[in-house]
């Protein structure tokens, strides 16, 4: 019987590794790179080594040919990428918007009865001793939500996803213009990275696993939200609120973007 060989997760595009200190990784979302955490990585770096990484088909970092973008694939580049790093101590995972699903989900393997010798054993790397999600785009199934006015607002969400994707040259005209608004580097949707956005949004967002990878979750997680995140479905996040192991932390006059109010919350929080 022929043997199928695998290939090998790709590296990801390490953009900032500086600072000394306990170490902090920071993972950002769909449609931009670690510019994400221009606010937040000169407040970290006095105390902590800082690493920012290009998820998989963003920023500097590769986008294979024929890959899917289904949450395994970001986890396993995510993955190689820390191993390649060769951390022996616990460390602190920052993810925002779908990096918040990406880290979840690489948090929750750790989790899966394997212990923290045993992972890093396996893997080469030091643990996730905390999660910190900001911005996390939480969408349970519409048919497993209750409250009708919930289950309307993330219907509403999905269809507006699958609009998106459907209607490419609406969607990349209107991407022209919300990056014209913001800061540089935070929104980019081209042609380059059409294909990562929209497999992405449909394997990772529209379909996720957060809700079930964050229960699992061993260790403390903070999830951050600014009051005006337009990415946030109102009542969307109830579940996780209820979970012991989560604290919430909303900031108000502050949207999706990283800004400098979020910026020093999520810097307090990884403090603490």
């Amino acid at each position: 019987m022929r043997r199928v060989r695998r290939s090998r997760p790709p590296l990801l595009h390490v953009a900032t590794d500086a600072g000394t200190g306990p170490v902090v990784i920071l993972v950002h979302g769909i449609a931009s790179s670690s510019i994400t955490f221009y606010e937040v990585i000169p407040l970290l770096t006095p105390n902590h080594r800082v690493i920012a990484v290009d998820i998989l088909g963003f920023g500097q970092s590769p986008a294979p040919d024929g890959c899917e973008y289904r949450l395994e694939d970001h986890v396993g580049a995510l993955a190689a990428t820390i191993r390649s790093l060769k951390l022996r101590e616990p460390f602190v995972l920052v993810g925002h918007s779908l990096g918040s699903l990406i880290s979840t989900r690489y948090a929750a393997m750790q989790g899966q009865g394997l212990g923290a010798s045993a992972w890093r054993r396996l893997t080469g790397s030091g643990t996730v001793s905390r999660m910190v999600l900001v911005g996390p785009p939480v969408y349970v199934s519409p048919s497993d939500i209750g409250d009708p006015r919930v289950k309307a607002r993330v219907s509403a969400y999905l269809r507006a996803y699958d609009f998106l994707r459907a209607n490419k040259d609406f969607t990349l005209a209107n991407a022209s213009i919300i990056t014209r608004l913001l800061p540089k580097g935070t929104f980019e949707l081209t042609e380059k990275t059409w294909t990562p956005f929209i497999k992405s949004m449909e394997h990772c967002i529209e379909s996720q696993t957060v809700v079930s990878d964050i229960a699992s979750l061993e260790v403390p997680v903070d999830v951050i939200y600014g009051a005006l995140d337009a990415f946030i479905a109102h009542g969307s996040m109830t579940i996780i609120e209820r979970m012991r192991h989560v604290t919430m932390h909303r900031v108000e006059a502050n949207d999706h973007i990283i800004r400098r109010r979020l910026a020093r919350v999520l810097v307090n929080v990884i403090d603490s």
